[in-house]
């Protein structure tokens, strides 16, 4: 049997990400194909001009085929911004006979998703939190339960139609078919977050360049799921502004910020040798005074020389922190009243978790546990073999999340994943739910 390929590309407002992976029988998926494109007609997760965001796409869909050997024919892709919105909803079907089969799931998800919204967006998710077998509850799989009433829990995530439709049309310009779209924070937790984070509680941030995404979990179930329109590069423009450097440099410094502020401090004077002139009382106390403020103000530089800045050797550490901090406070500030403006009371045990491309700024899991006062973790994506070494970094979680997403064999794991040799192909379980969740695409 031939080895499944997956592509997948994360559209973002910064870079266009392409992953193409290997699937073979009962193995993890495998990277033959990565690549990275600067993006270009997208603002904020949206297409703002659809010749740029089509040369864009194609550009870093290219370079990946180029690297893999092949040519792609059919993509996931990500949806992320401020129109994204969820709700919760609940279907109920009465069971067609005692045992409780496929057909009666995919009747009460599709009975779930006929909720109100307004003729402006589009579903583009409907995910099952747990479903309730004659009003006994927290039933994760209910194929093959005995009962009369089958009722399903459900997250519902839609999206604006324009925003939806746009972001297609551009993929679709290049000849390629869409398999699926994938809010952007949906695919992060499939490569992020662990079981246990998502049994106990956990919020998942994914800070793009021009997006947040936001993503609850509670006993093992999505609970909300949005975006806010601010993200790394409102962090750089910040920087440009404090530091008075141009973006680019800004850019620069924000991305090697970490190594820049590990390299070590020189002192006039080592340790050792100021411990040994006291002894023999050869360092008085005015001068080992003069020595600490100078270590202090060393302290405070950073060196930036090696970045090829025009003009700007070194820059204060105590100000690109400050900086930082104010921003990503907002940032997390804005996540706050997001949430609780819509009603969801999380209980967030396993605390937040960060990942995006701005998850790497030094420092981000120490403000975000003083502003959310919860632990904070920076999320690494994992799941995938092959070649992942350019992709092992939260800036790339939304694309490896896209490969494990479509590994499964819905990309939904509310439902039972079923392979073919244990279905008997096409025409069983999984050819009528792979049918079934074709339809839930827009």
């Amino acid at each position: 049997m031939p080895n499944r390929i997956i592509t997948a590309i994360d559209i973002g407002s910064t870079k266009i990400a392409t992953v193409i992976a290997s699937i073979a029988e009962a193995e993890s998926p495998s990277v033959i194909g990565v690549a990275t494109f600067p993006s270009q007609g997208m603002k904020k997760g949206v297409v703002v001009n659809i010749d740029e965001a089509i040369a864009a796409i194609a550009g870093s869909l290219e370079a990946a085929e180029r690297m893999a050997g092949l040519t792609s024919s059919s993509v996931y892709i990500s949806i992320n911004g401020k129109h994204i919105t969820s709700t919760n909803n609940k279907g109920v079907v009465a069971v067609a006979e005692e045992e409780i089969k496929a057909e009666d799931i995919l009747r009460a998800i599709e009975s779930a998703r006929t909720i109100s919204i307004p003729p402006s967006r589009d579903i583009i998710h409907v995910i099952p939190k747990e479903f309730i077998v004659d009003n006994q509850g927290d039933i994760k799989d209910p194929i093959g339960m005995t009962g009369t009433r089958l009722e399903v829990d459900t997250h519902i995530i839609s999206a604006t139609s324009s925003a939806l439709h746009n972001l297609m049309k551009c993929v679709q310009a290049i000849g390629l078919k869409i398999d699926d779209v994938v809010f952007a924070g949906w695919a992060s937790s499939a490569s992020v977050l662990t079981a246990t984070e998502k049994e106990l509680g956990v919020m998942l941030l994914d800070i793009g360049g021009g997006t947040t995404t936001i993503n609850t979990f509670e006993e093992d179930a999505i609970t909300y799921s949005s975006s806010v329109p601010l993200g790394g590069a409102n962090v750089t423009s910040d920087l440009a502004i404090g530091l008075r450097v141009s973006l680019e440099d800004a850019e620069k410094i924000k991305i090697n910020a970490d190594e820049l502020m590990r390299s070590p401090v020189k002192s006039n004077i080592s340790e050792m040798t100021r411990k040994r002139e006291r002894l023999l009382n050869q360092y008085t106390e005015e001068e080992e005074e003069k020595e600490d403020k100078e270590t202090k103000k060393a302290k405070d530089i950073i060196d930036v020389s090696g970045l090829e800045i025009n003009g700007v050797k070194t820059i204060s550490r105590r100000m690109f922190e400050e900086i930082v901090e104010a921003r990503l406070s907002e940032i997390f500030d804005m996540v706050i009243r997001q949430v609780e403006e819509s009603g969801n009371i999380a209980k967030l045990p396993a605390g937040v978790v960060l990942t995006g491309g701005t998850a790497l700024v030094p420092g981000i899991s120490k403000i975000a546990t003083k502003v959310f006062g919860i632990p904070a973790r920076v999320g690494m994506p994992k799941g995938l073999g092959g070649l992942v070494d350019e992709i092992a970094n939260p800036s790339y979680s939304v694309a490896q999340g896209l490969i494990l997403y479509a590994a499964t064999t819905e990309g939904y794991k509310g439902i039972r994943r079923v392979t073919p040799a244990k279905s008997g192909g096409e025409g069983g379980l999984v050819g009528k739910l792979k049918g079934f969740f074709k339809n839930l695409m827009p």
